[in-house]
């Protein structure tokens, strides 16, 4: 969902950029640029290709990771769980301790490839909820960024494709509501589970919290339904493979610069009294040299939630008690810089089944792995199609629920839920996967409460920065989990799970109090990776935030930040691209 919006907050900020008056320069030689983005990801991509529709504009795209051309284990949806972590497409960040986790740290997967994140998620595409956006609006004083404004960008956005199968899908979408003449392909599952009509009709016989959605993306983000997903044909579509794709690759103007790290913006000189950041510092990934590079009109900052903050602060914009602690000198004092960082945490929990129509011995079986695979390559069919899972349910805790009288609702409003069930035909997320057959489902608390940081480590550019995402770390978070694990198990009573669930797996056979859950959740808990916030939005000429509205960097000129950092709340993003974000991108 985070792909989504980082989207939108692209297309938004784009309308803003080409106001935007300087001298041009396309001066290669000198590496200078009328424009460079750091960071080829989910909003990178789109910067890159919008800005680049112009032929005036000289762009440099930098990206530190390698290209995701001819990636099988990013272009295959279905193994979307394998390219994190450990991978060369992963930054491979670990979090410091979490106490919500009972003080474990865990990996903490980021895109480290052409594409970003988009490359390595789980494809799955929401637009949040219409509440989310009009908080959005009033929280930075612009109505810009409310629902009925970025629609036109959620449509620029979206290219809604027929699935591989072409089956009728009228009654899993909302045709009405999505645009065929977007960049980013989005469709529906194009391969039919074994339990795709149990979980349908159990939307009818439990309804309530399980009332069927016919589209998520309609604004109202609540209830079950069918899930979309960013493909194209049998294949992921990611910024890169959309964005990026070669017919804009072919651009005289778009340079693309792959294998180079951004260290630090380097100060360029003052504007109206302002220190200007219009020089960006890099290394090679061949040979370690240091190189520089610079921009005649803006750099753009599009490196992530977590390498957003992390250069900012390697440039002296920060707070600035924290940059003199490690050795770096502050030049711009910003307090918010790598604060206000929230994530979504993720649970996943296991049912053992009465059929082996499941996809678990895909994940057992080598043999059988290959033999898949190979399907796909040669007929662009079967169960790698699709990615993971096949339905989400969003939903909201009861108005009585005790949290709400010691707690706030951190949710935009009653369109937006607190907690997601994603519903899967396997046990996908388990490593090494168990001997069985399986149903999966996992729990996110997708309006959370807790907040957290990203810091750095050191002086050294290069180091791995501090990442807290706080998962669990509010009594809210906790209860929101707590109640996702009983809508799981609640929503297994539907009479059409009668004799196909055998027993609960992995610990949670053994639950039954709420004690026993929150011990369950704690040990087992990890995270979907949809941080966002930690380069916060405020109105123009606040003293919090680190950017105003239209992305522009405070007490800073020539600099914006366009990423999901920017986000001050985390909203109903199941992925997507981070797909809600690259939706709003």
């Amino acid at each position: 969902m985070l792909t989504i919006i980082k989207t939108l907050v692209l297309f938004s900020a784009l309308n803003r950029l080409h106001g935007i008056h300087a001298a041009p320069s396309n001066d290669d030689n000198n590496n200078n640029f009328d424009f460079i983005i750091v960071g080829g990801g989910t909003a990178g991509a789109v910067l890159a290709n919008r800005l680049t529709e112009n032929p005036k504009y000289n762009v440099l795209l930098i990206e530190a990771g390698p290209t995701d051309d001819g990636v099988l284990q990013i272009e295959i949806p279905f193994l979307c769980h394998e390219d994190t972590p450990n991978t060369p497409w992963d930054w491979n960040y670990t979090t410091v301790p979490q106490p919500g986790l009972g003080g474990r740290s865990i990996p903490y997967p980021r895109g480290h490839v052409l594409g970003g994140s988009s490359s390595i998620n789980y494809l799955i595409y929401t637009r949040a909820s219409s509440d989310d956006f009009n908080r959005y609006a009033h929280v930075t004083g612009d109505q810009g960024w409310n629902w009925n404004n970025m629609q036109q960008y959620f449509r620029k956005n979206e290219r809604f494709t027929a699935p591989v199968d072409h089956h009728d899908v009228r009654d899993q979408v909302d045709l009405a509501i999505h645009s065929t003449t977007g960049i980013n392909s989005v469709s529906v599952s194009g391969f039919p589970t074994a339990i795709d009509g149990r979980i349908i009709n159990a939307t009818s016989e439990l309804k309530g919290d399980f009332n069927f959605t016919l589209d998520f993306n309609s604004g109202n983000g609540v209830g079950l339904g069918w899930m979309q997903m960013t493909v194209d044909g049998p294949r992921r579509s990611s910024s890169s493979t959309s964005y990026l794709a070669p017919n804009f690759r072919k651009r005289s103007n778009l340079h693309i610069l792959l294998g180079a790290q951004v260290s630090r913006l380097l100060q360029t000189g003052t504007q109206n009294g302002l220190p200007e950041f219009r020089g960006v510092e890099y290394r090679l990934e061949s040979d370690g040299s240091i190189r520089h590079a610079t921009a005649t009109r803006e750099v753009i900052l599009s490196a992530g939630t977590v390498g957003s903050p992390q250069i900012l602060l390697n440039s002296g914009i920060g707070n600035s008690a924290d940059l003199k602690a490690v050795g770096i000198k502050p030049i711009v004092d910003l307090p918010d810089v790598g604060e206000n960082m929230a994530d979504h945490p993720l649970l996943g929990n296991g049912f053992e089944v009465n059929s082996n129509d499941t996809f678990d011995i895909f994940f057992q079986n080598a043999t059988v792995k290959a033999e898949d695979i190979t399907i796909w390559q040669k007929t662009g069919r079967g169960f790698l199609v699709d990615t993971i899972a096949s339905h989400l349910a969003f939903i909201r805790l009861h108005d009585d629920n005790p949290i709400f009288k010691t707690n706030n609702d951190p949710s935009a409003g009653p369109r937006s839920p607190h907690y997601e069930l994603l519903i899967a035909n396997s046990l996908s997320l388990v490593d090494p996967p168990p001997p069985g057959n399986f149903l999966g489902i996992a729990n996110a608390v997708v309006s959370p409460s807790s907040r957290g940081s990203v810091k750095l480590r050191s002086n050294n550019f290069f180091d791995a920065p501090l990442i807290d995402p706080g998962l669990l770390k509010s009594d809210f978070d906790k209860a929101a989990m707590r109640a996702a694990v009983k809508s799981t198990l609640q929503f297994l009573t539907a009479p059409s799970w009668a004799g196909y669930i055998k027993t609960p797996v992995n610990g949670l056979e053994n639950v039954t109090t709420d004690a026993q859950i929150d011990a369950y959740v704690q040990k087992n808990t990890a995270t979907i990776f949809h941080p966002v916030g930690t380069a916060s939005m405020s109105p123009k000429g606040a003293k919090n935030g680190v950017v105003d509205p239209d992305l522009k960097v405070k007490k800073v000129a020539g600099l914006r930040v366009v990423d999901a950092s920017v986000l001050v709340c985390l909203i109903l993003l199941p992925e997507a691209y981070h797909s809600d974000i690259n939706a709003a991108a």
